[in-house]
């Protein structure tokens, strides 16, 4: 049994080690454009370029090494008719919840403000905003969105979540579809997108939809760049109806150096590592799912390509 390796960084080595060492069977193989390459039963791919598709018309599923299958939907119908999988938590879901509960409590707690008093020498105690005025609205409630729901749960803040179809979860204040995402927006102090990126997501944060967040609320990106219009976050936090955002995802990565957000200190950047992919956990998946595959069941994690996720 083979596998088709291709990583867009280039760090295939050690994702290679990892497999030899679970499944000494199988065969990888790491793709590279200047050489033939043996057919192949399956291949785990990141960021792959029009060049590589050719080479996935005879594979049983291609693995996607990340939760967003963005980058291999983008070639359509190019794309041979055989299962996507993407990965499933695979030791994200901690992250994320990580990432998010810092930057919550940075706002609640009012940490950005100290941080720039602290550079003007300013020492000045500062009011809390009520809990019950600080509502966390997370759009997006798939298994990482529960994730991050649950980690906030014990801090009391209330808790909303938008779905494009309706869903329960408990403590959770549910909103589904575009009737009521204008009702999730405005009940949100702290807007925290992870929808994946779909041609319906796409610059679906723009200025009409960000102006229905009530004054003074704060916007955290997780998910992907190109789902936020950037200048109309830039011209609604310049003008004060958003009071700041957290960004961990652009439009063009990395975030090119003359690029306007570098110089709003309201805006904080990281480099996406939100949630970073754990390789060990994610070789394990990927082998169990092949196992399952050969044994001819069904496994988790196939990707709705009507549905974009």
């Amino acid at each position: 049994m083979r596998l088709l390796l291709y990583r867009s960084d280039g760090n295939t080595a050690p994702w290679v080690r990892d497999f030899q060492a679970l499944l000494p069977a199988l065969d990888v193989v790491v793709w590279d454009q200047a050489s033939p390459c043996p057919p192949c039963d399956y291949a785990l791919v990141w960021g792959p370029p029009a060049a590589l598709l050719a080479q996935l018309a005879g594979v049983k599923a291609i693995f996607v090494a990340g939760a967003g299958v963005d980058a291999l939907l983008k070639f359509g119908d190019a794309l041979p008719s055989v299962p996507i999988v993407r990965l499933g938590d695979a030791g994200m879901g901690v992250q994320m919840a990580e990432y998010v509960l810092h930057a919550v409590l940075r706002y609640f707690r009012r940490f950005d403000d100290y941080e720039s008093q602290a550079r003007d020498g300013v020492w000045a105690p500062l009011a809390l905003p009520s809990k019950s005025d600080f509502a966390i609205g997370v759009m997006g409630t798939g298994a990482l969105g529960a994730q991050v729901l649950a980690a906030l749960a014990p801090f009391g803040f209330p808790l909303r979540g938008w779905s494009r179809r309706a869903k329960t979860i408990d403590g959770v204040a549910m909103y589904a579809g575009s009737a009521q995402l204008g009702d999730f927006l405005a009940a949100s102090r702290v807007l925290v997108c992870m929808l994946p990126l779909t041609p319906a997501t796409h610059h679906l944060l723009d200025r009409a939809m960000l102006e229905q967040l009530p004054r003074g609320a704060y916007v955290i990106n997780v998910a992907r760049g190109a789902l936020l219009a950037e200048p109309d976050l830039l011209t609604l936090i310049r003008s004060g109806h958003l009071a700041g955002a957290t960004l961990d995802v652009f439009r063009n990565e990395p975030l090119p150096a003359p690029h306007p957000f570098w110089g709003e200190p309201r805006i904080a950047i990281t480099p996406h590592i939100a949630a970073l992919t754990v390789r060990a956990d994610s070789v394990r998946q990927i082998v169990g799912k092949i196992a399952a595959l050969e044994r001819g069941e069904a496994i988790a994690d196939v990707v709705d390509r009507t549905l974009g996720y």
